[in-house]
């Protein structure tokens, strides 16, 4: 399994590469410019991520914003959400407003930080990313 994980905090970024490494290659970004970025490179190089977990806010350029972008790149070529990346969003902010956005947004999931490792094994499971 291939994961970027975009995460502005220093202290949630290493938790959740260092959880998501035990299955595999995992990739870090910044924030949401730096993450679709890496989205197009991995796609360019026909080693696209199977999982990106990504934060809502971020500098630059937000969790919501890169949603979008990465879903626009998806859909140009042709591949939609359901077959697209695996897309699960994080946040410390527990907002409704947030959690329908990026829902709209079409992403696979969304997990409230501290992130329950426990949760995310549930979706990677539910994804099929892992057995």
């Amino acid at each position: 399994m291939r994961t970027l994980v975009v995460e502005d905090d220093f202290t949630s970024r290493l938790l959740l590469q260092t959880f998501l490494a035990s299955y595999g290659e995992c990739h870090i970004a910044v924030n949401g410019r730096e993450a679709v970025d890496a989205f197009r490179l991995a796609r360019a190089s026909k080693r696209s991520y199977d999982l990106i977990c990504m934060d809502i806010m971020m500098p630059e350029m937000d969790g919501q914003a890169a949603l979008k972008e990465i879903r626009a790149v998806e859909e140009a070529a042709g591949t939609s959400p359901q077959t697209g990346v695996k897309i699960i969003m994080t946040t410390a902010v527990s907002d409704t407003k947030s959690v329908f956005a990026a829902y709209q947004g079409l992403c696979d999931g969304y997990l409230f930080k501290p992130i329950d490792t426990r949760k995310l094994v549930e979706y990677l499971r539910s994804f099929g990313l892992i057995s």
